[in-house]
């Protein structure tokens, strides 16, 4: 690997490369991730990994272990279904907001956000279609033009990104979002608040629902357990993984 020409930047670049394997499920919860291994993996020395993972820590992502390394922070049915069920508020409000806030200029970025979306979603690339998507989600709350909005709502939604990735990781599922997507659209080119509002509930109480379908359904205690109630798998061992 390269080294980044701003060493300091160094940490970041490692966080980056570590969040996305936890998003995409690639670093799965309840991992133990072992400094060593991800020191030979990255090609990086001890302290620029620890920042990272103290800068995960601090999303969420990981819980910091004593003996150094860390683990993958669990996806806990009781954490996952309480903050689905606050941002789905928050969704709704900053839809209702962005109705009365945004100009013609504003919606009109929105629906080429959507298309790109849609063409993701024809594609069958789901990495992709996520990242529009979560783009889509992110500009809805910077029209509604209220900061403590905007950041209550990308502080669970660092808590809340693998999760959401994984809700569309079934095709039916998938097609269904595409068409609630559609009609928030509808709705917000209409500028009709209050139908924009509770679609975006709906929405976000959806992916609620399949969410903890497949944990369920997934047999990861780890990954359903109560909050603290579950440790990494001792047998399980750090997925290779490298700077981009």
């Amino acid at each position: 690997m390269e080294m980044a020409p701003d060493k300091t930047l160094l940490h970041l670049k490692v966080a980056k490369v570590l969040r996305d394997k936890i998003t995409y499920g690639e670093l799965a919860p309840g991992l133990r991730l072992t400094e060593r291994v991800l020191c030979e993996e990255l090609k990086v020395s001890r302290t620029p990994l620890r920042e990272a993972l103290k800068t995960l820590a601090s999303e969420g992502l990981v819980e910091l272990l004593q003996n150094c390394g860390a683990m993958v922070t669990p996806m806990t049915l009781t954490d996952t279904t309480d903050t689905f069920k606050v941002l789905s508020v928050l969704e709704g409000l900053a839809g209702e907001l962005a109705c009365g806030q945004a100009n013609a200029a504003d919606i009109a970025g929105l629906r080429q956000l959507h298309e790109q979306m849609r063409e993701h979603y024809r594609n069958g690339d789901r990495e992709k279609y996520f990242e529009v998507n979560q783009e889509i989600h992110a500009q809805l709350f910077r029209l509604a033009a209220n900061p403590v909005l905007l950041a209550t709502r990308d502080k669970l939604n660092l808590r809340l990104r693998r999760a959401r990735y994984f809700a569309n990781i079934g095709q039916s599922r998938w097609d269904r979002a595409m068409q609630e997507h559609d009609q928030i659209m509808e709705a917000l080119e209409s500028r009709n608040g209050k139908r924009l509002r509770l679609l975006l509930e709906d929405h976000i109480r959806n992916k609620c629902d399949v969410v903890i379908a497949a944990l369920l359904s997934s047999g990861a205690v780890s990954a359903i357990g109560a909050a603290g109630s579950s440790g990494p798998t001792p047998s399980r061992r750090t997925p290779r993984v490298r700077l981009a």
